[in-house]
């Protein structure tokens, strides 16, 4: 007999494209341990759900949370180096019907973008969207595999928790400016 009080995992999956290292990748770490589905290849992605894009202007908020729950809409991240994000995003973005969506404003805990704004890994990405419909468990777990991973629901608590409880897009978005500075951002300017 099965317990209604236990949710199914949420399908999440990751295109990998190949522009990094294997063995650092988070997302090739994260699938050898079962906890998402790697794909080399677009045709291969799920046909519904989200796609894990920073270029899109869209924020994943709670509007999308039904495609994700009760739908049975996969996540799905796009694994590429951040020095190549505009061209794959254009690449894949062309020949997928995933609904792209981006992330609210969160730190990096990775060794490699330690404290970023929105420099995330794959793995944090996807945890933050679990969280975000909360799947809190299915978020550890994606992140279980990096020593640093516990690390990144710490340094985000706050935010993650002020972003879950958020009631429609507008609102997300307005909840990252009590806690990050957005100002320069605003105005266009870079880092």
């Amino acid at each position: 007999m099965t317990n209604p009080e236990v949710s199914p995992d949420v399908k999440v999956h990751a295109l990998w494209l190949a522009q990094d290292d294997p063995k650092k990748n988070t997302a090739v770490l994260a699938n050898k341990r079962g906890d998402l589905k790697l794909h080399k290849k677009i045709n291969t992605l799920p046909r519904r759900g989200i796609i894990l894009e920073p270029l899109c202007g869209k924020v994943f908020g709670p509007e999308d949370h039904s495609l994700i729950l009760e739908q049975g809409g996969a996540v799905v991240g796009l694994d590429c180096s951040w020095a190549h994000i505009e061209s794959s995003v254009q690449q894949v973005m062309k020949r997928t019907r995933l609904q792209p969506r981006m992330l609210p404003l969160l730190l990096a805990a990775n060794p490699v973008n330690w404290g970023k704004p929105g420099r995330l890994t794959t793995a944090e990405a996807l945890a933050t969207v679990l969280y975000l419909v909360g799947r809190t468990d299915q978020a550890a777990r994606v992140l279980g595999a990096f020593r640093w991973g516990p690390r990144f629901f710490e340094l985000n608590q706050e935010p993650l928790d002020a972003y879950a409880g958020a009631t429609s897009s507008a609102e997300l978005v307005a909840l990252q400016f009590e806690f990050f500075d957005l100002s320069h951002l605003e105005e266009g300017e870079e880092d």
